[in-house]
């Protein structure tokens, strides 16, 4: 698919109340510094575009990764001809335009505001970006929104402008700042500056005399001034059109790692819409000197660094689909980032959990000993970083930190109880599974430096999620000090042990030793207790959060019982029954899951949340999942498409050709690989790489399958 048949829309759709993906419209070179979109409100929200709206604030300069973290370091560069009234708040002030005549692309970005005759066009560049205007009316003025603190900076050539924005509370940064360079095309004749407290913006207006057309080149930095105006320097010699052209061919070299054909036309659009999805974060951090190195600023320590950083991920949600894919497709900048995740652990002490820039200290666990784990398996680190890896993953399983965004928390009570209490930690339940899949994925990284003991310890700890399992229910409940369940317990409550769900999302969050799992039940055994997942009523108990949050409302809204496929517990929940003898039950899940997804503003089922629900739809319909990352193994679920073709970085392809693919064939029947039956239930990461060739026969009712090789587990 062609990137500029990608509308970046996909998603926006989206409120506070109710999630269609939560996105943003972003235009940008991938994994880039900034990304553009317009903004069609001056509300205080981090809903700043809805695509709904015919306003038009501008361009805004945007970081956000996700409308629950919110924004920082933004500003908004705005367009508008005629006189102005400074008596009118900027809300009076914005521009008007046509959502279906605008283009929203990953490269490209071209709006025309009706209201101020002004045709607005983005071309971005890593670091910055390109903006032309062309001007249909007389007295063209440029107005640069910045948030109060900042500050305006003319030289006095009045052809460029730099700014400082400041409006990032950092809990380790009291001074955090970014800067931004902006050079002009042609002379402004005239500035002011005016306030608005409501709302909280400075801009500065600057006047040109009639002119047609503006070119701006813009560039960023989180350095200093200077660094803003070397990377500015930079696009001297860029004009418009090549810069377009070069954020058209970056984009088309990721949407090209992967080919498929379809005769349905909206699934394989789907599918390119989320794979742009999954090239959008984590966000470069760093910049290049002089001699094109990479540097950054430690905001931890107020210091400029060498080397690589990283922001906006969180690994509770990405460690779980975004890494395993670029595990396959981009591994080289997959190294590239755990580099860069590493001088965060150097600067901060520990590990990160949420960069945004810095440690936000969001959600459970510390999920990226999973991030970690698969690249050290799939052979993406060397054995030295493998090696310093495992001391940082160490630190966090042993040592606190007196801040709690920081590392693990409770790791004395986990160690003594096996668990964390529920009378002592809040997410006690789930607290307690990530950290034991965190155990299971520091043994897997202690296994390939030969340290045994360390292996061994940590895979026995990795088993500290039976201590919270209840035989009679079939699902984990939260224990207190004294080691008993606590009373009161309600299967479809949600919150205060629970994160985002109901015991019923969180209770089969063992990626690692589902087979150690099944051997807990008794009576209702494994399989009972899914079906029994799978086919009761969405209903819910807003228990802890004490009001319905959205996830509780889309997961009634998608009605596939108590699959919450709207948010990241879930995402594995299909698959869990090719650990048993009905993986048939898988196959017709995936195939009908995959309908909750579309190409359109009301794209996702839930929170896309920086590429996981994307990257998790590209896996379903490639036909199998990283059900354990830090595993080899991708477990099987049905192909979507007739044939898929992934390009390989080592320049090889694996094909993937679905034969009798049609809507009434909901289960697979045989499966080849390289022209040789397979009867194991996933594919080894290897067998991907090396290249080949894996055909899949559907048929129309399920065969029997008992005596299959089952996926990866702990437990035998």
């Amino acid at each position: 698919m062609l990137v500029n048949q990608i509308d970046t829309r996909q998603g926006t759709n989206s409120t506070p109340e109710f999630s269609h993906g939560n996105t943003l419209p972003y235009t940008g070179i991938p994994f880039g510094m900034n990304y553009f979109i317009p903004q069609t409100t001056f509300d205080n929200t981090s809903w700043s575009f809805s695509p709904m709206s015919h306003q038009f604030a501008g361009i805004k300069i945007t970081h956000q990764p996700s409308p629950w973290i919110g924004d920082f370091s933004d500003f908004i560069v705005s367009a508008i001809t005629g006189d102005i009234d400074l008596k009118a708040d900027v809300t009076n002030q914005m521009g008007s335009y046509r959502p279906d005549a605008a283009t929203f692309n990953p490269h490209y970005l071209s709006i025309y505001d009706q209201r101020y005759e002004t045709k607005t066009q983005v071309a971005p560049t890593t670091y910055g970006a390109l903006l032309k205007y062309t001007f249909d009316e007389i007295n063209p003025k440029i107005i640069i929104h910045i948030p109060k603190n900042g500050s305006f900076i003319l030289n006095e050539n009045k052809n460029e402008i730099k700014l400082l924005i400041k409006n990032y509370d950092s809990h380790f940064n009291d001074d955090f700042k970014s800067y931004a360079s902006l050079k002009f095309s042609n002379k402004f004749i005239s500035t002011l500056i005016t306030h608005q407290d409501n709302p909280k913006y400075d801009s500065m207006i600057l006047s040109f005399n009639n002119i047609d057309e503006l070119l701006i080149r813009l560039a960023t930095s989180f350095i200093s001034y200077d660094q803003a105006h070397f990377a500015l320097k930079r696009l001297t010699n860029l004009n418009f059109e090549s810069a377009k052209k070069t954020a058209q061919e970056t984009w088309q070299y990721y949407l090209d790692l992967i080919s498929v054909s379809d005769y349905n036309t909206i699934k394989m659009s789907t599918f390119y819409h989320c794979l742009y999805r999954t090239f959008l974060f984590p966000q470069r951090c760093f910049e290049l000197d002089s001699n094109n190195n990479p540097i950054h600023y430690d905001l931890y320590n107020d210091k400029v660094k060498k080397g690589y950083l990283y922001m906006n991920n969180g690994f509770w949600d990405t460690s779980k689909t975004v890494y395993p894919l670029f595990a396959i497709l981009i591994p080289k900048e997959y190294h590239q980032m755990l580099l860069g995740f590493y001088n965060s652990y150097l600067e901060s002490g520990y590990l990160p959990k949420w960069l945004a820039p810095d440690e936000r200290g969001m959600m459970p666990g510390t999920l990226i000993d999973a991030v970690i784990a698969d690249a050290a398996i799939k052979g993406i680190l060397t054995k030295s970083e493998i090696r310093n890896f495992l001391k940082a993953m160490l630190k966090s399983a042993n040592q606190e930190s007196h801040d709690t965004r920081l590392g693990r928390m409770g790791m004395k009570d986990f160690n003594n109880y096996g668990y964390l209490p529920s009378d002592k930690y809040s997410e006690s339940v789930n607290q307690t599974l990530d950290y034991a899949y965190s155990d299971f994925c520091i043994s897997q990284v202690a296994k390939l430096l030969y340290e045994d003991k360390i292996a061994q310890k940590y895979s026995h700890s990795a088993l500290n999620y039976q201590n919270l399992f209840d035989p009679k229910t079939g699902l984990m409940r939260p224990k207190d000090s004294s080691g008993n369940f606590k009373s009161d317990f309600n299967a479809i409550r949600w919150g205060t042990d629970y994160t985002e769900g109901s015991s019923w999302q969180n209770s089969f969050s063992v990626y690692h030793d589902i087979n150690g799992l099944k051997k807990l039940y008794q009576n209702p055994n494994f399989i009972q207790t899914l079906l029994k997942l799978s086919n009761q009523k969405p209903a819910f108990k807003v228990g802890g959060y004490g009001f319905q949050i959205h996830e509780m409302t889309e997961m009634v809204a998608i009605d596939f019982g108590q699959i919450a496929i709207s948010n990241q517990p879930s995402f594995h929940l299909p698959y869990l029954f090719e650990y048993t003898y009905h993986p048939e039950y898988t196959e017709l899940l995936i195939k009908q899951l995959v309908n909750q997804f579309d190409d359109t503003m009301n794209g996702f089922p839930g929170d896309e949340d920086n590429g996981s629900m994307s990257a998790w739809f590209i896996f379903s319909c490639l036909g199998f999942y990283p059900v354990c990352p830090g595993s080899d193994e991708y477990v099987f679920g049905i192909p979507i498409f007739n044939k898929a073709t992934i390009h390989l970085p080592n320049g090889k392809q694996f094909n993937i050709k679905t034969n009798r693919n049609c809507p009434q064939n909901q289960f697979v029947q045989k499966r080849m690989l390289n022209d040789q039956p397979l009867k194991s239930r996933s594919l080894k990461y290897v067998q991907i790489i090396n290249g080949g060739n894996l055909d899949t026969e559907l048929c129309l009712l399920p065969y029997s399958k008992e005596n299959i090789e089952l996926p990866f587990s702990l437990s035998n």
